[in-house]
């Protein structure tokens, strides 16, 4: 496993493929995982076909994308987050990262996408991290990027992106894969426990694109700097 290679559980649906692209652009090595083996390849493929053969980009099952990076996201509907993360806890290596972007949106139970399901664990990350082994790290990030914003690909992205996980290193840790999407900014979003706020605002940021008529909205916190 390379430092350099990233590993997207749900690398097929809207926000998962829009991050492998865009970590495809930006030349690291992406695996694509998928529970059906050829759904992975294929949405591969299409990588490839948009950014040319050199794209370090694979397609593989869920259990065996995992396998192939430190750092493993999980981009799956709140509905199938828990099934997600059972099935592939036992294959996870001591010392993974496993960054959730997971958002309880109400709509996965048929509600309203602008409302957020309330959890014991308190968010959809906190949960995660009392599914998988203590061995691996959990991180949250990526909630409240704009999948449609992430697969323009000539264009930049206008939000900046808040890390959350209780150890500080592994928040430094993913910084440069957030400042390898042009225009988003790392923004350090301290414990874990914050992922109840983050995950919040994109119920939020979905009313907003609704009333302005708009794909992309995103997030910006002034007086910390600008993106790079």
């Amino acid at each position: 496993m390379s430092d350099e290679s990233i590993a997207i559980v749900g690398g097929t649906g809207d926000l998962g493929y829009g991050l492998a692209l865009r970590w495809a652009l930006a030349g690291f090595n992406v695996v694509i995982g998928s529970r059906v083996a050829s759904r992975a390849e294929e949405a591969a493929q299409k990588i490839r076909d948009n950014i040319g053969p050199t794209a370090k980009v694979q397609g593989f099952v869920n259990e065996e994308a995992i396998l192939q990076s430190w750092i493993v996201v999980i981009a799956v509907p709140f509905s199938a987050q828990a099934a997600t993360l059972l099935s592939i806890r036992e294959k996870l290596r001591t010392g993974q990262t496993v960054v959730d972007c997971t958002v309880p949106l109400e709509a996965t139970v048929g509600g309203a996408a602008t409302r957020i399901l309330g959890l014991w664990a308190g968010s959809a990350a906190e949960q995660a991290k009392r599914l998988l082994p203590d061995t691996v790290h959990v991180a949250a990030a990526f909630q409240n990027v704009s999948a449609h914003a992430l697969q323009e690909s000539n264009q930049p992205v206008d939000c900046d992106v808040f890390v959350c996980a209780d150890s500080a290193e592994v928040r430094a840790w993913l910084r440069p894969w957030v400042e390898a999407i042009p225009n988003c900014r790392y923004v350090d979003g301290g414990k874990l426990e914050n992922s109840r706020i983050v995950e919040s605002l994109t119920a939020f940021l979905i009313g907003v694109n609704r009333r302005y008529k708009v794909l992309g909205s995103g997030i910006r916190i002034t007086g910390i700097g600008p993106a790079k």
